[in-house]
């Protein structure tokens, strides 16, 4: 019977053993885990990281839908309200050449993003060669710049070219640049465009601070921007979008820089989801972002133009044209998400839809890698009355108009997203279900013989054991 007992007593003790490691497992596993993550998390040659940042990773596509005009004519002869059509999308494969120029100092790297952009017809609702009524750019945009005792010599400029308000061209023409008979030059809203680059970047490695990995230190050269008026707008916030400090805090938001409008912006999260058996973080821009300054205070040193935004009481929209070389242009979420009902007013046949002109980014927390996201942004123009300027003589009131909005969108792909649950994600499930196996026995182990041993001495002590 003594050796039953000293059996029981050393199940127990090893059980208790087994549930103590696996307990111990718990915080050990985890700093393995964090260790790891921020050894591989680093931007520097042979880290999974670099091997993903220098790359182009997943491919990236920009889809167009044009803003048709339906009544051209009716609006400049008669100053009706315009009424557009979507059209699109038109998709381009872009960023899809590898960071150039890349030179390590120190605890930063500096490199340049190439831009380029291919067509892609099976993605698209026709070929690129489709034309579309939009607003003429040059007219509109000469409008913005020129004072109104200028006028008179638009005037003549738009009648010796036979220009006016509206214009019809291709997609490619609108989007890549076409011949412009006032500029005698090309323009295009995004020309020119292929064979340029974005930047250069300068961002830390984290080698020295995990938080600070990716986190842009200066773009252009310059540590801030120069295009408000103002120190707060003029920050340069977060990363670049694509990768963020891993092991994620829900309760905070990530701060990233967008080069395409010219200020940082943040993105709060918004649910949990599982994107090809990997759980990720939504994140995605809040109403307030481009809100009016008597919303958001923040936002009072980017509004530029006072009487376009109605004293700055206007909502969704954000003057770029200091950054644009001038251009006047107007940035917003598509279809006027968010924004003031008067801009949508202005305009018929636009119906904002949060999930599809929403922008958001799918973060594995993690990491902080970005595995998914999609980045909406409008592209608006202004045009207003004017007593000597033809084409806007029966115009009534200053309109923010749009033009184009684009989804550049990029998800993470099959083969990707199983090497990414092979290299992370198993190996952390393994080591959990190891831990749980581990505390489940030797809890089960201990319990079981300590009962047992409990249950033999009370029958010894009451005489029904011999």
């Amino acid at each position: 019977m003594g050796c039953f007992n000293r059996g029981l007593i050393a199940g127990a003790v090893i059980g208790a053993l087994l549930a103590v490691l696996g307990g111990i497992l718990i915080p050990v596993g985890n700093s393995i885990i964090e260790g790891t993550v921020k050894k591989e998390a680093v931007i520097e040659e042979g880290t999974t990281a670099y091997d993903n940042w220098v790359a182009t990773g997943a491919l990236v596509y920009r889809q167009f839908w044009f803003f048709d005009v339906t009544n051209p004519v009716e609006i400049v002869e008669k100053g009706s309200t315009p009424v557009v059509v979507q059209r699109g999308p038109y998709t381009y494969k872009t960023r899809y050449l590898p960071k150039e120029n890349v030179t390590f100092s120190n605890l930063t790297v500096t490199f340049l993003l190439p831009q380029g952009a291919i067509f892609e017809p099976s993605m698209s609702v026709g070929p690129e060669e489709d034309t579309v009524t939009v607003l003429n750019l040059v007219v509109a945009g000469t409008y913005s710049l020129v004072p109104s005792f200028m006028h008179g010599l638009v005037e003549r400029l738009i009648q010796s070219t036979n220009s006016s308000l509206f214009q019809r061209r291709s997609v490619k023409e609108l989007l890549w640049g076409y011949y412009d008979p006032i500029l005698k030059n090309t323009t295009g809203l995004f020309s020119p465009y292929n064979g340029t680059y974005d930047g250069p970047y300068t961002v830390f490695t984290g080698k020295d601070d995990i938080a600070k990995v990716g986190k842009i230190l200066s773009w252009r050269g310059e540590e801030t921007l120069s295009f408000w008026d103002d120190k707060y707008c003029n920050m340069i916030n977060g990363t670049d979008a694509s990768s963020f400090a891993p092991f994620l805090d829900k309760k905070k938001p990530l701060y990233f820089f967008s080069s395409d409008i010219c200020r940082s912006v943040s993105a709060s999260y918004e649910e949990s989801l599982d994107l090809k058996g990997i759980k990720v973080y939504r994140y995605t821009l809040q109403p307030n972002t481009l809100a009016a300054p008597n919303v958001n205070p923040d936002n009072r040193c980017y509004c530029r133009d006072t009487k376009v935004t109605k004293n700055c009481t206007m909502a969704g929209v954000l003057d770029i044209s200091s950054c644009q070389e001038n251009k006047p242009i107007y940035i917003s979420l598509p279809h006027f998400l968010f924004g003031s009902p008067s801009l949508r007013e202005s305009v018929l046949g636009l119906s904002p839809d949060p999930e599809q002109h929403d922008t958001f980014m799918d973060v594995e927390p993690i990491t902080g890698f970005t595995l998914r996201f999609a980045k909406r942004i409008q592209v608006n123009m202004m045009y207003g009355p004017s007593k000597v300027i033809t084409v806007l003589k029966n115009v009534k009131d200053y309109t923010i108009f749009p033009i184009v909005w684009l989804n550049e969108t990029a998800a993470l792909d099959d083969e990707t997203a199983d090497m990414f649950k092979q290299e992370l994600i198993s190996r952390m499930e393994m080591l959990e279900m190891l831990q749980l196996l581990l505390l489940g026995i030797g809890v089960s182990m201990f319990l079981l013989c300590f009962t047992i041993y409990c249950v033999v001495r009370s029958r010894r002590s009451s005489g029904k054991i011999a």
